[in-house]
This record gives structure tokens, C-alpha cells and sequence, in this order.
């Protein structure tokens, strides 16, 4: 049978390589079904820019395979990647922002360059949330000034898309390409992932490149796979892992991980896998249904023969967790990435772009930026003791007396939460964290749980996660009709 939007990286290997399709026909039917459905029809809106090149890209993959075989899993394969990943190409890189909306990366990202050696068809940029939300403290999840509003394909207009990797979330959902890189500082990938019903990896801190990449937070940033499988998500992984010169973070994991995740995909993961449920204040943000679904996925790990350890509680959970790490790191983050790009570009610093919006206020600031003035105000050279007091508790309280202290106590593999709830205890210590679908609620409202852990641990949560999704297989596709239009 023929693969459909729905289909997995390796059935569309498996049908190129016998001949059924070609990887143009395949960029050519992610192309229709974007026509049919962002822009007009249930309008998701997800997309933010498609690459022109996409069907040239995927012609002369198809005459590489005929030639010379094909590169790996990713040959041939469209991707779609969030609008702050910086490409060497015709597509703009915006992050979401007018002010932005002119800028041509000088570039690839270093994972850019780790997709197109795999032979990755990139076939466009996704909305986002402004600037990564990092902008507003009130924005909307999905919202920016130069893509309008992302909506969630599983209730459009009445469900939240998640944020900030908003379209990334929503056009995977949505059936627009086969897989999409997102980015995270602190739930961007694992909050959009649940809200949509998707796998979403957000990688420990160093496995991923950050090198060309709009910053937020040195500390805290990466990028990281969304699909519609945990095998799609694995093999993205892979890819998109690598030791890069320009990332000091990146040496940290070099001897440390796996070429491929694929060989942790094992059906009977769970069985013997000791798993710690966080329940508390984080349980406390769910109705009694979506309570109920993060009950019975525990059981079904239970059932799969996990040992469930239940409940555990992280001892810093009542820590002094705020922004101030996001707001020093900003500015000598975007000032750095601003000045990476051609002469030719008139915004140089983060005082140039609040310039630039406070003069086209009207269409740039519908939500304000207090976000960026909080940070212009900071020096830019992360010498204040309150910054530095601020991310040493950061890191002591979510690593020694957080997510370390509670593995080590109870003899963990990982920790659950509910949809992507803790994602920023993970985020603060750099540690890995997967989303997985668990079900939707009587309205169809999509609910995740999500497994966390300690640094560099992604195949033990990789493993964990597929077991999980291979016992359950809750996930349902969205149904694109104008019926469900809010």
C-alpha cells in the first residue's frame, strides 16, 4: 500500500527505494496539502515560508539514489524547520518579528548543514511564537507580528497550539511534512509537542548545535526533533546531533552519545525500567479528565512491566524558579546573532530592534515588548551578581537537589510528568526530556506525558518512550475541516 501524509520516514524510504515514488512526488503532495489546508480551508496557518528550491533539492536527490543509492534515512525526506534556525538559502529568518522580516541568514545553523549532508529536503520555515516568547510576558501562544496566529489542528480557534515552536507542533500535526525541528529554552519544544499530539525530544543542552540559531538563553537553548512517532523522532535526532567547533557546548558530548538512535527502540523497553510519577502541583494544573489520562498511561507502563514508583517529589520543587537567567543571557545573545549577519542589515543590536518596533508600534507591538526592554537594561556583558547567583541556584536546585537528587534517591531511569509539565526544571539543568501523546479528552483536546532525565540519557528515554507508544498507540490525526473551525 501506498504511504500517506500520515507515513514514517523509513515506509518512505521503503517505498523510493522500491520504486513506488520519488522524493519530488512526495515534496510535491506535502506542497498540495499545505495549499489545501494553512492558508485557505481550516487556514492553521503554520507555514511560514516556503524554500523555492524544495522541488529542485528534491530532483537531484532522486538522481543521487538512482545513482549512487541512497545517503541514509533522511535521504529525500521534507522538513520543515522553525523561523529562528538560520538557512543559506532564499528563505528569510525571522523569528517571527517584522523587524526581522528582511533578514537573510550569512549561514546555514550547524544543523542546517547536518540536514543537507543527510540529504534532507528543506522545505520551508514554520510561524512561531514571537521571538520565541521572548518578547511579551503576555503573548499569546502561536502569535507573531509578521505570521499572524498559529492554530491547533485538533480544535482550531479552542485549543491552545503550545508555544513558542508553535508551527513546527501544528504542521507536523497537521500532516505538512514528515518531521519538523523545533527549539527550546524552557518548554518550546515539549509544550507545542503535547498540545498537538506529538513526539517532541528536547535534547540535553550540548547534543544539538546552537550555532545559528536567534539565541534566548546560552544556558538553556537547543533545538530538537518533532514528529508524528518516536522512531521518526530518533532518527531526526541522529541527524541533527553533532560535535561542532563554533559550540563549546557541544564538546561536552562527544564519546558520549550514539551515531543513531535506532537501536533503542525496543518494544519491550519498559519491562524492568523503574519509573518515578510526579504528581503534586503539577497534576493540580489538569482537569479530572486529562487526571485520569496520566493515570492510565501510568498503568499501562505498569502493564508493559515497568516498576512504578509512585509518588516521588523533586525536593527543590518549591525553589525560587524565575526568569532572570533568560533575561541577562538575551542581549549579549542577540547582539552576538545580530552581528553574524550582512553589513547590509540594518539592525545591529537589541537596542536597534525596540527602536525599530516602538517606530512601526502599530503592526510590531500588538503585546508590547517588556521582555526586551527588562533585557536592554541589563549590561550585556553578564557580570551582575545577581545573574550569577541566579544561575548557579538554577543549576544546583533543578540538578544536585532536583532531578539528580530524586533519581539517585529512588534508583530512577527517568521521571514522568504530565503532558510537559517540569519541562522548565529540566531545561534549567540542560537535561533531557521526550513527549509522548497519551490520549485526548472527551472533547478531543490532546494530553502528553513526559519522560525526563539526567544529562545525555536521551537512549534510556527514547527506549522508555517508544515502549510506551508501541503499547498504547493512542495517537489520532487531527480531521481538517472547516466543522471544527472556533
Amino acid at each position: 500500500m501506498m504511504p500517506n501524509h500520515e507515513s514514517g520516514i523509513l515506509e518512505w524510504q521503503e517505498a523510493m527505494e522500491s520504486g513506488k515514488t520519488t522524493s519530488r512526488e512526495l515534496t510535491v503532495s506535502y506542497l498540495q496539502r499545505i495549499s489545501q489546508y494553512d492558508k485557505q480551508g481550516i487556514r492553521i496557518n503554520a507555514v511560514s515560508e516556503l524554500n523555492p528550491d524544495a522541488l529542485h533539492i528534491a530532483e537531484a536527490l532522486d538522481r543521487e539514489r538512482a545513482e549512487s543509492g541512497s545517503r541514509g534515512p533522511l535521504h529525500g525526506i521534507p522538513v520543515l524547520l522553525k523561523d529562528n534556525i538560520a538557512t543559506l538559502d532564499s528563505m528569510h529568518t525571522t523569528a517571527g518579528s517584522l523587524a526581522m522580516a528582511d533578514s537573510y541568514a550569512a549561514h546555514d545553523a550547524f544543523l542546517v548543514r547536518r540536514l543537507r549532508e543527510a540529504g534532507a529536503v528543506i522545505l520551508g520555515k514554520t510561524n512561531l511564537t514571537e521571538w520565541a516568547n521572548f518578547i511579551s510576558d503576555h503573548m499569546p501562544n502561536g502569535y507573531s507580528s509578521r505570521g499572524g496566529q498559529v492554530l491547533n489542528p485538533y480544535g482550531p480557534g479552542v485549543f491552545d497550539v503550545g508555544g513558542s515552536s508553535s508551527g513546527s507542533g501544528a504542521a507536523i500535526a497537521a500532516g505538512f511534512a514528515v518531521v519538523a525541528v523545533g527549539t527550546e529554552t524552557s518548554g518550546s519544544i515539549l509544550h507545542p509537542s503535547a498540545r498537538n499530539s506529538l513526539v517532541g525530544i528536547k535534547p540535553t543542552v550540548g547534543l544539538i548545535s546552537r550555532s545559528g540559531i536567534i539565541p534566548i538563553a546560552t544556558s538553556q537553548d537547543t533545538a530538537g526533533p518533532m514528529a508524528r512517532t518516536v522512531e521518526d523522532a530518533a532518527i531526526l535526532l541522529g541527524v541533527l546531533a553533532g560535535f561542532d567547533p563554533q559550540d563549546p557546548a557541544t564538546g561536552k558530548s562527544v564519546g558520549r552519545v550514539p551515531h543513531d538512535y535506532r537501536p533503542c527502540l525496543d518494544r519491550n523497553g519498559l519491562q524492568g525500567a523503574r519509573i518515578g510519577i510526579i504528581r503534586s502541583r503539577f497534576l493540580e494544573a489538569f482537569d479530572a479528565e486529562e487526571q485520569q489520562l496520566y493515570q492510565t498511561a501510568i498503568e499501562q507502563m505498569r502493564q508493559a512491566g515497568a516498576s512504578i514508583v509512585d509518588p516521588v517529589s523533586l525536593p527543590s520543587e518549591h525553589a525560587n524558579w524565575n526568569s532572570l537567567v533568560l533575561v541577562y543571557e538575551f542581549k549579549s545573545g542577540l547582539n552576538a546573532y545580530l552581528k553574524t549577519l550582512p553589513a547590509s542589515f540594518p539592525l545591529r543590536t537589541l537596542r536597534d530592534v525596540i527602536r525599530w518596533n516602538e517606530e512601526h508600534a502599530e503592526e510590531a507591538l500588538r503585546y508590547g515588548q517588556a521582555l526586551f526592554e527588562r533585557a536592554e537594561r541589563t549590561s550585556g556583558t553578564l557580570t551582575e551578581p545577581e545573574y550569577i547567583a541566579q544561575r548557579l541556584y538554577d543549576l544546583e536546585m533543578s540538578r544536585e537537589k532536583g532531578i539528580d537528587a530524586v533519581l539517585r534517591e529512588h534508583q530512577l531511569d527517568c521521571l514522568l510528568f504530565p503532558h510537559s509539565q517540569g519541562a522548565g526544571i529540566a531545561a534549567r539543568a540542560g537535561y533531557p526530556s521526550v513527549c509522548v501523546p497519551a490520549g485526548y479528552t472527551s472533547a478531543g483536546k490532546p494530553f502528553g506525558v513526559m519522560f525526563t532525565g539526567t544529562a545525555f540519557s536521551e537512549p534510556t528515554l527514547i527506549r522508555l518512550a517508544f515502549a510506551f507508544e508501541q503499547a498504547s498507540r493512542l495517537r489520532v490525526p487531527p480531521a481538517l475541516s472547516a466543522t471544527h473551525q472556533g
